[in-house]
Parts: C-alpha cells; sequence; structure tokens
C-alpha cells in the first residue's frame, strides 16, 4: 500500500482509534524531550553566565509555549482520526 492510500484511508475517516492513539501517544514524546532540552540548556547556560538568566528564561517560556502547542495539535489531530470511529 501507497503513502498516498494511506493518507486517503485515514482522511476518509477508515482508520483504527487504537492506532490513532498510539500514533499519538508516539508523537507526544518528542515534545517531551523537548521540553527537556530547552530547560537543560537554560541551567547549562545561566551556569555559565548568570547575568543572561532573564534574557535566557524568556526565550525558555516562549519555545516551551512552542513545543506545547504542537503537542496540543496533535491532540486535537487524534480527535480528528478517531470521529469516524
Amino acid at each position: 500500500m501507497s503513502a498516498l492510500q494511506i493518507a486517503q484511508t485515514a482522511f476518509n475517516g477508515n482508520i483504527n482509534p487504537g492506532l490513532a492513539a498510539i500514533g499519538y501517544g508516539l508523537a507526544a514524546i518528542g515534545p517531551g524531550i523537548g521540553v527537556g532540552l530547552i530547560f537543560s540548556s537554560v541551567i547549562s547556560g545561566t551556569a555559565r553566565q548568570p547575568e543572561a538568566r532573564g534574557v535566557l528564561l524568556g526565550l525558555a517560556w516562549t519555545t516551551f509555549a512552542i513545543v506545547e502547542v504542537l503537542a496540543l495539535i496533535g491532540f486535537v489531530v487524534y480527535f480528528i482520526a478517531t470521529a469516524g470511529a
């Protein structure tokens, strides 16, 4: 089965809800790793240059929000995929 056929099957709502849940679970790993990397970099940067703490924390919260929005988009796609089942 080609990637196009798989995409068309998913678009038509013929996707197994269990597979959609597994897919979302795997997709949630990425934002979890991303948040860990963001704040570990802030801790490391603050340890090296304490006066840059404010700038680093501002950037950290901004990128944290972006990463979490990606996780929420995955959550919404999960509900869209299982709506037809």
